[in-house]
């Protein structure tokens, strides 16, 4: 399947932060047709390196699926007002996740972040927890 616009929800975890973490996706088409989904462990890792991973798998499926515009909801306000350049990266271990990010969307026609409520976000936060619960 080949897209031009691509609808995003994404969503990382771990539990005891550091602990063991895992990131999940939804990419949907502009009608909000699935497309596709991603969930699984990514080791161990804190909340919000999982949730700058779950964004950069999701860049990377939605581009090899030919998306040139990328509309991304987080329920991670940090990430969110990071990419959007209201809250500086102090964070070492969050600078090359950051700088992959823009990498990724510098490749892009177009790519917005937004921040919605973690309600607005159950089925990436369900794929996550399903990703941690497997044994």
């Amino acid at each position: 399947m080949n897209i031009t616009k691509a609808l995003v929800w994404v969503d990382g975890g771990a539990r005891g932060n550091p602990g063991p973490a895992a990131i999940a996706a939804i990419i949907k088409d502009e009608r909000e047709r699935l497309i596709t989904s991603l969930s699984r462990r990514i080791g161990i890792g804190t909340n919000n390196q999982a949730e700058y991973r779950a964004l950069i798998a999701a860049l990377e499926k939605a581009i090899s699926l030919g998306a040139r515009q990328v509309y991304v909801k987080s329920d991670s306000e940090l990430m969110v007002k990071q990419l959007n350049g209201n809250y500086r990266v102090k964070n070492a271990s969050l600078k090359p996740l950051y700088q992959k990010v823009q990498q990724l969307q510098s490749s892009l026609q177009e790519f917005t972040i937004a921040h919605i409520p973690r309600q607005q976000n159950r089925e990436a936060d369900r794929l996550v927890n399903r990703a941690l619960d497997m044994p």
